[in-house]
């Protein structure tokens, strides 16, 4: 029942404050993360908790299959936030194998209105359709391609004005590729990841404003 995630809430809060009197007051002054986290919305892959930090040092945006698309002003604004005001340090593009999501992009079934988000998915299924054919089994398709979306994310994440204008302030800011998996509960670093102009191709790179 519904009341019973309040009860729960509750118990959580006291036990909290037994622990560490402190907890509730610290996180009421001021967040200062130095991570974002662009992960999946999926319920099992729970974004603080699988890298063991409290509230206010990782600052969270999910999505179903963890996509950044550029006509998305949730994930941009998440996104520009974390960047130009709270400073972080690190943007984190984190999948999982697995990922219902891309499962779905995978297929020819018409879904209804997330069909228009998975879009890019599905054209990133098609690009790599050779690749992908040389796995036996649909499941060894799907982790692959997990692995795939999260480092095209990751690009699309440093193509963005946002981060580049970043690093023509010198900002010190770092995308990184990661994926989880849910059978061993293994945070996997793809690698690829930006942390200067230098590593865009010369075609997606914008100049200083």
């Amino acid at each position: 029942m519904i009341s019973q995630l309040i009860e729960n809430n509750r118990r959580w809060a006291e036990q909290r404050s037994r622990q560490d009197p402190e907890y509730f007051p610290r996180l009421s002054r001021q967040q200062a993360p130095e991570y974002l986290w662009i992960g999946c919305a999926d319920s099992r892959v729970p974004a603080n908790e699988i890298v063991d930090l409290d509230p206010g040092e990782l600052f969270v945006h999910r999505n179903v299959a963890n996509l950044v698309v550029s006509s998305d002003l949730n994930c941009l604004s998440v996104l520009q936030f974390a960047v130009e005001v709270l400073k972080v340090r690190h943007v984190i593009v984190c999948g999982h194998y697995g990922c219902g999501g891309v499962r779905k992009a995978m297929e020819t079934k018409q879904l209804g209105l997330i069909d228009n988000w998975l879009g890019p998915l599905r054209r990133l299924h098609g690009q790599h359709q050779e690749e992908l054919q040389e796995f036996n089994n649909l499941e060894a398709r799907v982790d692959r391609l997990c692995e795939l979306n999260v480092m095209s994310q990751a690009l699309n994440v440093a193509r963005t004005p946002i981060i580049q204008n970043a690093w023509h302030r010198r900002q010190p800011v770092t995308v990184h590729s990661w994926i989880y998996g849910l059978k061993n509960g293994l945070i996997t670093d793809l690698g690829g990841n930006f942390d200067g102009l230098q590593c865009l191709p010369p075609a997606d790179r914008l100049d200083a404003p």
